[in-house]
């Protein structure tokens, strides 16, 4: 025997010593153990180091389902929701009736309301709203706009063109303009805000129009919010809300309380919510209101003499390509707009949102 063949020998044992060490590291022999370390990394904010980790596991155990929602929640953490959500649903096919996998899509759902595969998009839309009692009055509004998806969240810069014909006895015809902006900052993984500001230099948009809400996200599905709202038409308006909310199955609840602070002392609103989603995108909301003022945010200037309402709205959310989304609804209230004084009101309103560039 050769040096060549001696040396060989000594490769061949070293290998037949060390492979099977080393695959044996990398097998999986107590799930339990191993789920817990990567949820603790996970938890920790070692996403990049637990998101393999997570997905070898499911691999070698591909019924534990355990391990299916912690790779969905750590997805949905990196905001990933289309993938977080393919991985729970894939559990669901096998458990239906897993009540964590049930509530793991419920929070998934929640935490991408805000979220859009989008990137960038341009955006315009049209709403109306009327009534002829005790004057004719035709209020219309046109917007155009920009949004764009930033690492924190959503934002979004419009114009809105807002135009009111009004009739006898002191017939009118004006047209003004509003800028607004919006956006929904991600606070942490269970907290966002919506944040907005609008200005018209005009007389029938409020001249300053401001928000601030934020949202905690519960488990189960439920989440809560808050809220302040302010407008500037001849004086200070202050506006406060309350709202609880839950996913169910494919339905998404709600109910919102308005507080407004009127000189003459705060008065209530109340919304009912009502959404049934055929995917993550396209849904079909009723929307039921009574109270003060029911038509939040104001608008225009007439909106301030309402002494109280009940009206209902149904809205269509529908996502016609990949790229192109469609928003239309329609509503109807009846207001008393004077002591004893009743009136209809009709509205309704279009908007399409064109994706220039996806994530």
């Amino acid at each position: 025997m050769n040096r060549f063949q001696l040396l060989c020998i000594v490769l061949l044992i070293i290998a037949r010593i060390l492979l099977p060490s080393y695959g044996h590291t990398q097998e999986i022999t107590d799930p339990e153990s191993e789920y817990l370390r990567i949820r603790t990394m996970a938890f920790d904010g070692n996403w990049d180091d637990a998101v393999p980790a997570v997905r070898n596991l499911v691999k070698a155990y591909p019924g534990y389902g355990d391990a299916r929602i912690l790779l969905g929640r750590i997805l949905a953490w990196q905001k990933h929701y289309s993938e977080a959500a393919a991985v729970i649903d894939t559990l669901l096919k096998a458990e239906p009736d897993n009540a964590d996998a049930l509530a793991a899509r419920r929070d998934i759902r929640l935490w991408s309301r805000v979220s859009t595969p989008f990137s960038s998009d341009i955006r315009t839309g049209y709403s109306f709203d009327s009534f002829s009692e005790p004057y004719k009055r035709f209020w219309q509004v046109f917007n155009a706009g920009f949004g764009h998806r930033f690492n924190w969240g959503p934002a979004l810069a419009e114009i809105n063109i807002g135009n009111v014909s009004i009739g006898d006895p002191v017939p009118l015809k004006k047209t003004e303009l509003q800028m607004q902006f919006e956006a929904w900052p991600h606070l942490t993984r269970k907290n966002y805000a919506y944040l907005e500001y609008a200005y018209s230099p005009g007389s029938y948009f409020p001249k300053h129009r401001a928000a601030f809400e934020v949202w905690q996200i519960i488990s189960g599905g439920w989440a809560v919010s808050t809220g302040l709202h302010y407008y500037y038409f001849d004086r200070n308006i202050f506006i406060a809300d309350l709202a609880v909310e839950k996913y169910i199955g494919k339905f998404w609840l709600s109910g919102k309380m308005y507080v407004y602070f009127k000189d003459s002392g705060p008065t209530t609103s109340f919304y009912l919510y009502a959404r049934r989603y055929f995917n993550d995108i396209d849904y079909l909301q009723l929307t039921l209101s009574t109270g003060t003022a029911p038509d939040e945010p104001f608008d225009i200037t007439a909106d301030l003499g309402r002494l109280s309402a009940n009206g209902i709205r149904l809205y269509y959310n529908r996502s016609f390509t990949p790229k192109l989304r469609i928003r239309f609804g329609t509503g109807y209230s009846i207001e008393e707009y004077a002591e004893g004084a009743w009136r209809n009101r009709f509205e309704g309103n279009i908007n399409f949102i064109y994706a220039i560039k996806m994530q």
